[in-house]
């Protein structure tokens, strides 16, 4: 690592510090890539512009001497209620990859969940230990779908996690303006399905139509009843925003759901997540497990999530500006940033634990 990641870890104060570092090193397109959402990006600022109108009604008088972050998720102790959200290749923006980012998510005590896009295979990044989760994007191949399942398996994943608002990917114009097209070095090591990532399209994204071809549009919920015949591990599905939605996978045997509009990147004009998690979370009434992804940017952004509803909060784009700016340090740096900013937050508003949390009032 150079000295300079190292001054960017050390010195970087909150998540919005290494948003800046990784934006001065990465290459456009790659920044782009990360950062982007979907069509005029609306959803994607009305994910922030939802944590930042929602307002905590502290107590007071509460003793918060032994204020604690501790959590469980998917039924297993986490030092926080956070996890690594499903990013596609990490070594887009570092060599280690998801093996760095697997290193600082188990030094720090919460689940990496690895993507069916992940530039490293499900394999070598169990072995690095700590809790993994293994995210599915349901293949034209069903058969080959759940080969990867058990795979994930195999491998010591505790948990599946079943991307469902995918059919084909949200048009992203940063994406078809650069013509992204992943560098050779690069590649999905879990579905190696050839280069259409790889090969420089004449219009629009390579990595769009790879995934394209790739991922299959008729998922359903026929879907979802196979894949939980076929494993006996926690089954969460990821980018619910409707309250039936909610409900159906509650009665589906589904282990938790994701409230998520993937961080703006698939339908443009989605309703931001947070919003979705405050009417989602009553009609549930606790049927399943609720998290939510889309926007969480520090820890008082992860205390109101709890105070919604929500179990706990997935992180993707502030590990990546980590990873991007100062390696496994800086990933490491981006969780205890988050990890001070929730116990402050909790303290601050009077709850000595993530449970106390969960009884707030917010103002929205």
């Amino acid at each position: 690592m150079t000295s300079g990641a190292d001054r960017s870890a050390a010195t970087a104060e909150c998540v919005a510090d290494f948003e800046h570092a990784a934006a001065a090193v990465l290459p456009p397109d790659v920044r782009d890539f990360v950062a982007g959402g979907s069509g005029a990006e609306t959803t994607l600022a009305a994910n922030r512009a939802a944590f930042d109108r929602t307002f905590l009604v502290p107590r007071v008088l509460r003793d918060v001497s032994r204020c604690t972050t501790d959590a469980t998720l998917l039924g297993r102790p986490a030092a926080m209620p956070l996890a690594v959200a499903p990013v596609a290749y990490h070594r887009l923006v570092s060599p280690d990859g998801e093996l760095a980012t697997a290193r600082a998510a188990k030094a720090a005590g919460v689940p990496f969940t690895v993507s069916t896009l992940s530039s490293v295979p499900v394999e070598e990044i169990t072995a690095v230990g700590g809790a993994v989760w293994f995210q599915l994007y349901w293949l034209r191949d069903g058969a080959r779908t759940l080969e990867l399942a058990r795979r994930a398996e195999d491998a010591g994943c505790e948990a599946l996690m079943l991307t469902v608002d995918v059919p084909w990917m949200g048009r992203r114009l940063r994406d078809v303006r650069n013509r992204f097209t992943l560098p050779a070095e690069v590649r999905a090591a879990n579905i190696d399905t050839g280069g259409t990532a790889h090969l420089r399209p004449t219009a629009g994204s390579a990595v769009a139509a790879h995934t394209g071809q790739a991922f299959s549009p008729a998922l359903t919920w026929a879907t979802v009843a196979r894949l939980r015949e076929h494993t006996r591990l926690p089954l969460v599905l990821k980018g619910v925003l409707a309250p039936e939605d909610a409900l159906r996978a509650a009665e589906s045997g589904v282990d938790a759901v994701v409230v998520s509009n993937h961080g703006g990147r698939q339908l443009d004009g989605a309703v931001p997540s947070l919003d979705a998690l405050a009417e989602l979370a009553p009609v549930l009434g606790g049927r399943c497990e609720l998290l939510l992804d889309s926007g969480v940017r520090s820890g008082t952004d992860i205390l109101r999530a709890l105070a919604l509803g929500a179990a706990g909060v997935l992180v993707g784009r502030p590990v990546m500006w980590g990873l991007a700016a100062a390696g496994e340090a800086g990933v490491r740096r981006v969780f205890e940033l988050l990890a001070a900013e929730l116990r402050t937050s909790l303290g601050l508003a009077g709850c000595a634990d993530v449970t106390e949390a969960r009884g707030l009032r917010t103002v929205r």
